[in-house]
């Protein structure tokens, strides 16, 4: 009977092992189909470009999807290790686990050394030789650390004049230097940068032992403000002083007596590199309390260039021939004509809602084709990404302007078809209506064909709409937009906006003001060098 229940246990166990195995072998092979799709999904998007409007969250799908299937591969992995163990009779099975990312160089190394033996092992003698050694490299951080920087200034008296000496008081970048310039840096940057409030930061640092008032914290960020805006006026002439503009705006909750105002958070950006200009990136944020056009022609009162944007009628006194100090050129966004054509030829998205067995989506034969002519249009695009303006007017007026001329031709044919209030017809004619806004880029080498730029811009904002809720106020307003200049600045020209904050507020009380410019993000080096900090 015993040896009866232990050949039934050990076959159970078997049992138990091989369906272990075989659960670890599938779950494996989910996640490197959902790892090899992620890679196709980035290396599309990085030759070819933004294919449609749902491309990256496509891609951060997938990313979900390839994360939670490699847990679930490892914890099956686990389980199965455990299985097997029990017999003797299953063959175990290793994950071919993926060559861990070399660690980067920069990083600061600490050896810890584990105690040696003193004695052989096997015969327990004490003569041991070192023939090398294994080491095993950990990523780790340390949790962040926090700590009061007395600054002392001695006093001295002479044995001469009875006068007393003492070196003077460094500069603050606020009153009274409560805090230091990566405290400031730190605080500004998760405020503005990572869109976490004032309070939710109060919270977290009293939990590290390290409780900050609210309204301490709200003061400093009046002074940092306060204190960066002539670097915002360099950022803001720089942007103006472009030849071609892009331009958008995007809403923001403003917080009113018993109730939320919309308020507005426009952008101008300055880019050059897609026609290879030497300018380096910037961009301005400007917030208003509505939508009013006379906010962008305050804007851009002083400005004469191009200026790509969408169709806002508040633009339209900007394009007037007696303006001063001269007239903007309109440029239009094909991304923004695009879209109404994309929603109604979306086979994709069609299929998907068939699958699940929802309503199908009408598809438009006409839409479809308007899209598959406008992609043609951004396909040449990308094959003349960042070279000089001639050279790019020069594809165009071979290439591009054929399938404009179609373009048109087709769009005039398809409106006599469709009836007035068509959602089809309202979209040909917001393209026809502004056909030479829409083909400016024919004649001229330094335009888009989308304003992706501006919109790039205000991702940030839309984000962080959902952890601040809304602007306390006007002020705030204005506030956030001066910051979101600089921070935006700085992540174009590839710096690290918290290091640069916390470097420039070290030096710019002490810094001459006919040289600020050194301090720009495209200019700026830093006044030692730093370790960088580990990504969060």
């Amino acid at each position: 009977m015993d040896a009866a229940s232990n050949a039934l246990a050990e076959e159970n166990a078997a049992l138990k092992a091989e369906l272990a195995v075989a659960r670890v072998k599938a779950s494996e092979d989910m996640a490197l189909i959902a790892a090899q799709k992620l890679r196709i999904a980035k290396l599309e998007r990085q030759v070819y470009g933004q294919r449609s409007e749902r491309t990256a969250r496509l891609i951060d799908q997938l990313a979900l999807d390839f994360e939670e299937l490699a847990a679930s591969a490892t914890e099956d992995e686990l389980a199965a290790e455990q299985a097997v163990a029990k017999t003797t009779t299953v063959c175990g099975f290793t994950r071919r686990h993926g060559e861990r990312d070399t660690f980067p160089e920069h990083l600061p190394r600490e050896r810890v050394v584990v105690e040696a033996p003193t004695t052989c092992a096997c015969c327990g003698g004490a003569r041991l030789r070192k023939l090398g050694e294994d080491v095993t490299r950990t990523l780790e951080t340390t949790p962040r650390q926090w700590k009061v920087i007395e600054t002392v200034r001695e006093k001295f008296s002479c044995r001469d004049c009875e006068k007393i000496t003492q070196a003077p008081a460094p500069f603050h970048t606020i009153a009274r230097g409560w805090a230091g310039p990566s405290l400031l840096a730190m605080i500004a940057f998760e405020k503005f940068g990572q869109h976490q409030p004032l309070n939710r930061q109060a919270e977290r640092y009293a939990l590290e032992g390290a409780p900050i008032a609210l309204s301490t914290m709200a003061d400093a960020m009046g002074s940092v403000c306060a204190a960066l805006d002539p670097l915002r006026r360099l950022v803001e002439a720089h942007v103006m002083a472009a030849e071609r503009l892009h331009g958008d705006d995007t809403t923001v909750p403003v917080l009113a007596k018993g109730k939320t105002d919309t308020g507005r958070c426009w952008v101008y950006v300055r880019d050059d590199k897609p026609f290879g200009g030497a300018g380096p990136p910037a961009a301005i944020f400007y917030y208003s309390r509505d939508r009013r056009g006379e906010h962008p022609q305050a804007h851009l009162a002083g400005y004469a260039g191009i200026l790509q944007a969408d169709a806002y009628d508040g633009y339209n006194k900007l394009y007037l021939a007696d303006r001063k100090p001269g007239p903007i050129q309109e440029a239009a966004c094909w991304v923004h004509a695009r879209r109404p054509f994309f929603a109604m030829a979306d086979i994709e998205e069609n299929a998907r809602h068939k699958a699940a067995g929802k309503r199908e989506i009408p598809l438009s034969p006409i839409a479809i084709e308007v899209v598959r002519r406008i992609d043609a249009l951004f396909e040449i695009e990308r094959s003349i990404n960042g070279k000089g303006t001639a050279e790019r007017m020069a594809v165009r007026r071979k290439l591009s302007r054929p399938l404009i001329e179609e373009l048109q031709a087709y769009l005039r044919e398809q409106l006599v078809k469709l009836s007035r209030g068509h959602d089809l017809a309202k979209a040909i004619n917001y393209i026809l209506k502004r056909w030479p806004a829409f083909t400016l880029f024919l004649d001229d080498g330094r335009v888009c064909l989308s304003n992706n730029a501006a919109e790039r811009g205000l991702r940030g904002i839309a984000l962080g709409r959902k952890s601040w809720l809304f602007c306390g106020s006007d002020r705030g307003g204005h506030r956030a937009a001066a910051m979101y200049s600089l921070i935006v600045t700085a992540k174009m020209n590839g710096v690290d906006p918290q290091a640069w904050l916390a470097d420039v507020l070290a030096r710019i009380a002490g810094h001459p003001a006919h040289r600020l410019d050194e301090l720009l993000p495209w200019n700026w080096r830093p006044a030692f060098v730093r370790t960088p900090a580990l990504a969060a």
